[in-house]
């Protein structure tokens, strides 16, 4: 992603569709709140295989429950089309310091999930939001999907040591 490392940027947001005539976008934010996105200046907008390019946001706003916004030098609609689905990341270091016992979920996947009792069970793959909590999406000899509930399911968390701690029944 031009000169960023897949740990020096943070996936914030998507740009999920058009909005209007004259160039806007409407944008997924992964964001909390979802209006944050448009304080982390500038874009990285992309896929994996796709390659990356840095936009700039000319303008954004809060629109219905998500986000529009301009990006420079794209001024009409059928100019936007080919960005609908792309990702948005963002510098690592534009964004707050995490809190203590708490994470952004870009740190999170590839962490080495095991039980309180030992066993494996794979590694995080993506975590994804329910509106009660968030969830843990693992994947070893199967995809599990372990509720990201702190204290309850959630353990420990050593990411200096790459590795997840779930109280967690191996069979579920």
């Amino acid at each position: 992603m031009s000169g960023m490392s897949d740990r020096s940027a943070i996936l914030v947001g998507r740009i999920s569709g058009i909005y209007g005539v004259r160039g806007w976008v409407k944008v997924y934010s992964y964001t909390q709140p979802r209006e944050n996105i448009l304080e982390y200046l500038p874009w990285q907008v992309g896929s994996e295989d796709g390659g990356w390019r840095t936009m700039k946001v000319v303008a954004g706003r809060p629109q219905g429950k998500g986000i529009v916004a301009h990006l420079e030098g794209f001024d009409d609609r059928d100019r936007v089309r080919s960005l609908i689905g792309l990702d948005i990341k963002v510098s690592r270091d534009q964004l707050p310091q995490a809190a203590e016992d708490e994470y952004y979920w870009a740190d999170l996947v590839g962490l080495q999930v095991t039980t309180v009792e030992g066993v494996p069970l794979g590694k995080v793959d993506h975590l994804f939001d329910t509106g009660a909590n968030d969830v843990v999406v693992v994947k070893g000899d199967r995809e599990r999907l372990i509720p990201f509930v702190r204290g309850d399911v959630i353990t420990d968390i050593d990411l200096e040591k790459g590795e997840m701690q779930v109280d967690w029944d191996p069979e579920f």
